[in-house]
């Protein structure tokens, strides 16, 4: 009999599953507190159920999570994770610890490969294989705190392979679970989306009441280079996609991030500058630059430190916030836009 994995599974899931066996509620609970919160995958070792209970559930289910494949470790401390999943597709994780704040962030993946394509993207290079499941999404934070414990990281991050929005239902139910008291509480405003700009995923996640934070790659103040670097864009003009998050941060009261990445030569000039303070004017938000991180067969050009310092006095005061995101990882191709899911590192 082929068993069936257990994470990923919701609290309702979980109820209706031990309804069907013959068991309580709060059975349900705890098994879900056992697997999420106290990251116990085998039944055995759930002692609060009963052992014949335990039995049974060893007959049909299993709880399996992403295997670490490989792991490597910049310089500057960031780590990377290759997880392989059980049809030997592939993902990456990276670990960000934040010297200056003293945060740890967790970037995880939503879909193995992705199928938008940006040229500055190592996984657009890749195409597109699958979305991920729920439990494959969970699996990431849960791989990194059954390694490093409890407070392996303070933030979650879906900025790793993949377009989230475009796997939103599976996203938002994983969110549901990393929020959840007896599972991985982690606070809503700990966890943030990020798009490269699908409008109506933009305006479902507005509509759905989620305290989660909203970034938005933006990386050209017009639709005629965005669309160059960014072919989402022909789907999803600028214009659409600013009128959604402005929409976003009237419902939730907060601001959204934009983050813009600079290409030497292409959109850090100082009327770049001028014509993305006009692009975002009227909407609450900050802004993060980030110099590009070259990628194999990429064409663009990273600019240098005084050209992106430049970039940032020419913004602000004229936007509202806007910072200089240093780059973490890029020797060992952790870096933003450089995760292309290859096997074979130490």
């Amino acid at each position: 009999m082929k068993k069936t994995n257990l994470c990923g599974l919701t609290r309702d899931e979980f109820e209706r599953l031990m309804e069907d066996v013959g068991e309580k509620p709060f059975r349900a609970r705890q098994l879900y507190k056992w697997i999420y919160k106290n990251r116990v995958f085998a039944f055995r070792g759930m002692s609060d159920l009963r052992r014949d209970l335990r039995l049974r559930l060893q007959e049909k289910y299993y709880i399996g999570l992403p295997q670490i494949a490989a792991r490597q470790k910049s310089s500057d401390g960031t780590e990377k994770f290759l997880l392989e999943l059980e049809d030997k597709n592939v993902i990456e994780s990276v670990l960000i610890e934040d010297e200056s704040s003293g945060r740890t962030t967790l970037c995880i993946s939503s879909q193995s490969g992705c199928p938008l394509g940006c040229t500055f993207c190592a996984t657009g290079a890749l195409g597109f294989n699958r979305n991920l499941t729920v439990g494959e999404i969970i699996g990431q934070p849960l791989v990194i705190r059954d390694l490093y414990g409890e407070g392996a990281f303070d933030n979650i991050v879906f900025m790793g392979m993949g377009e989230p929005l475009l796997n939103y239902a599976a996203v938002m139910t994983a969110i549901d679970i990393m929020t959840d008291s007896l599972g991985l509480m982690v606070g809503a405003r700990k966890i943030t989306i990020s798009t490269a700009g699908v409008t109506s995923g933009i305006r479902k996640l507005t509509a759905s009441g989620s305290k989660v934070n909203l970034a938005l790659s933006l990386n050209a103040p017009d639709d005629a280079r965005r669309r160059r670097i960014m072919p989402v864009t022909k789907k999803y003009p600028l214009a659409g996609v600013l009128e959604a998050v402005g929409r976003w941060t009237e419902v939730h009261k907060r601001r959204v991030t934009f983050e813009y990445i600079l290409f030497a030569g292409f959109n850090d000039g100082e009327q770049d500058a001028l014509a993305l303070a006009a692009l975002v004017r009227g909407i609450p938000c900050k802004i993060n630059l980030l110099a590009y991180n070259p990628i194999e067969g990429g064409d663009g050009q990273r600019p240098g430190d005084v050209v992106v310092d430049r970039f940032a006095q020419t913004l602000y005061p004229r936007a509202p916030a806007v910072t200089i995101r240093k780059s973490r990882g890029r020797d060992i191709d952790a870096a933003c836009g450089q995760l292309a899911g290859r096997k074979g590192y130490l």
